[in-house]
C-alpha cells in the first residue's frame, strides 16, 4: 500500500523535534513520503526537545539521522543529503538555518529544485520575526480566544487543542509544501516557502476577519451565530452530568430539534433575539430529563445536528469512529503494542491495522549518509569525531 500512497517517492528533511514542522512532516509520512528527522547527536543535544515516544504518531514513516550541523563536516553531510531531496522543514528562529550554512539558499545551490519551507510563529520577517512563541500566543494574536466563549473572570478560555501548531502551522505548511511540489512537477521550479503559524490561525479565523474588514463588526461571543448568540447552536448538560453539542442552525433541522423535545412552539422563534434566554432554558430542562447516550442514540439519526460532547477517554471506544479505522496499532521496539490515530486524513492508508514504529534512539544516519554518496571511511570518521551518530 505505501507504494501506491501519493507521495510515494517524495523525501523529506525535517530539522524540527517537536510543534508546527512536526506535525508537517507527519502528514506527508502519512502520504507516503519518505521522512528523514534530522536533529543532533545525543552528546551535542543541548536543550532540544525530545517529544514522548507516542507522540506525532510514534514516528510512523520515519527515519533518523543524527548530525552536528554546527560542524563544517556535519554542515556537508546535510547537504549530502540535501541534495537527493525533494523538501527540507525547518523551525528555528528566523535567520538561525542561514547562519548555520544550510538555508535555503545553501540547499538551492546542491538541489535547485528544493521546495524549501521554513516555518515560524510570525514569519521570516516583520517586527514579530524574532519573539518566541508557542500555540496560545498564535491564538490570542489572530482573534481566536477572542472569539471563544470567556471564562468565569472575563478573561479568554485556553483552547483544548494545539489548534495553532496543528492546523495554523502543520496543515498550512503541509498544504503549502504539496502546492509547491504539484508546481514543481509542472514546471520543474522549486520554491521558498515562509509558513507563519499566527497567519494560518488568520486563515481559521476568515469569516469573523473578512466580516469585519467588509463591515466594521466586532464578532465576538455572542455576536453571531458561531459564537453563541443562539440557543440552536450551544451545548447542554444530560441528566448523567454528561455534555450534548447542539448543532441545530439550519431551520429545518432546528425544527426537529423542537418536535424530538416536544417543544414545537420554539420552532418560530429560532432566530428571535428577545426569545433565546427562554429557549435555552427549555432546552436545558428538556436535556436534563435523560442520559446523554439516550439523548444522542434518539436524535442522531433524525437531522438533528446533535454529538456527544466525548472525554478523550470516550472517544477512544465509539462504535462509528472504530467503523472508520481511525484506530490502529503500534508495535515499538522497546515500547511494545500500543494503540494509536490511524492516519486519519483522506487519501492516507487505513488499511494496515498494525504498523512498525521505530526506537526514537536508534539512529540511520550511516545507511542514508552511504546513500547520498558517502564513503564509507569518511562516514566512520565523522562517526569517530562525534559528528554524525
Amino acid at each position: 500500500m505505501a507504494d501506491a500512497l501519493p507521495l510515494a517517492g517524495v523525501t523529506v528533511l525535517d530539522l524540527s523535534t517537536v510543534g508546527p514542522a512536526s506535525r508537517c512532516s507527519h502528514i506527508l509520512a502519512d502520504y507516503g513520503a519518505t521522512v528523514v528527522k534530522v536533529g543532533a547527536p545525543p552528546s551535542r543535544g543541548g536543550v532540544q526537545i525530545e517529544p514522548p515516544f507516542f507522540s506525532y504518531g510514534a514516528g510512523r514513516g520515519t527515519k533518523r539521522a543524527r548530525i552536528d550541523l554546527k560542524a563544517p563536516a556535519g554542515k556537508a553531510a546535510f547537504l549530502a543529503l540535501a541534495a537527493g531531496a525533494d523538501v527540507v522543514i525547518e523551525s528555528f528562529r528566523p535567520g538561525v538555518a542561514d547562519r548555520l550554512g544550510i538555508g535555503y539558499e545553501a540547499v538551492r545551490a546542491v538541489s535547485p529544485a528544493i521546495v524549501y519551507c521554513s516555518t515560524s510563529g510570525y514569519g521570516q520577517t516583520g517586527p514579530y520575526a524574532a519573539w518566541a512563541g508557542h500555540d496560545v500566543n498564535y491564538l490570542a494574536l489572530g482573534g481566536y480566544l477572542a472569539c471563544s466563549t470567556p471564562r468565569a473572570d472575563g478573561g479568554p478560555p485556553l483552547p483544548g487543542a494545539t489548534v495553532a501548531d496543528g492546523a495554523g502551522g502543520g496543515m498550512h505548511a503541509a498544504l503549502a509544501i504539496l502546492a509547491a511540489l504539484f508546481r514543481r512537477q509542472a514546471r520543474g521550479a522549486g520554491a521558498y516557502l515562509d509558513v507563519a503559524v499566527a497567519e494560518g490561525v488568520l486563515a481559521l479565523m476568515a469569516l469573523h476577519v473578512d466580516e469585519h474588514l467588509a463591515t466594521g463588526a466586532a464578532p465576538g461571543p455572542g455576536s453571531n451565530v458561531l459564537t453563541g448568540r443562539y440557543a440552536c447552536y450551544d451545548s447542554y448538560q444530560a441528566r448523567d452530568g454528561k455534555w450534548l453539542a447542539v448543532g441545530a442552525i439550519e431551520a429545518a433541522f432546528f425544527a426537529n430539534l423542537c418536535r424530538a423535545l416536544d417543544r414545537e412552539d420554539l420552532i418560530p422563534h429560532q432566530m428571535d433575539d428577545a426569545r433565546q434566554d427562554e429557549i435555552r432554558a427549555a432546552f436545558r430542562a428538556a436535556f436534563r430529563a435523560r442520559d446523554r447516550d439516550d439523548w444522542v442514540a434518539e436524535l442522531g439519526p433524525r437531522d438533528t445536528c446533535v454529538a456527544p460532547a466525548y472525554a478523550v477517554g470516550e472517544l477512544a471506544a465509539d462504535p462509528h469512529l472504530r467503523a472508520r479505522r481511525v484506530f490502529a496499532e503500534a508495535r515499538h521496539p522497546t515500547r511494545g503494542r500500543f494503540r494509536q490515530l490511524a492516519p486519519v486524513l483522506a487519501g492516507s492508508d487505513r488499511t494496515t491495522t498494525s504498523r512498525d514504529v521505530p526506537d526514537t534512539g536508534a539512529t540511520d544516519t550511516v545507511a542514508l549518509l552511504r546513500a547520498a554518496g558517502l564513503a564509507a571511511d569518511e562516514i566512520e570518521r565523522l562517526r569517530q569525531d562525534g559528528v554524525v551518530a
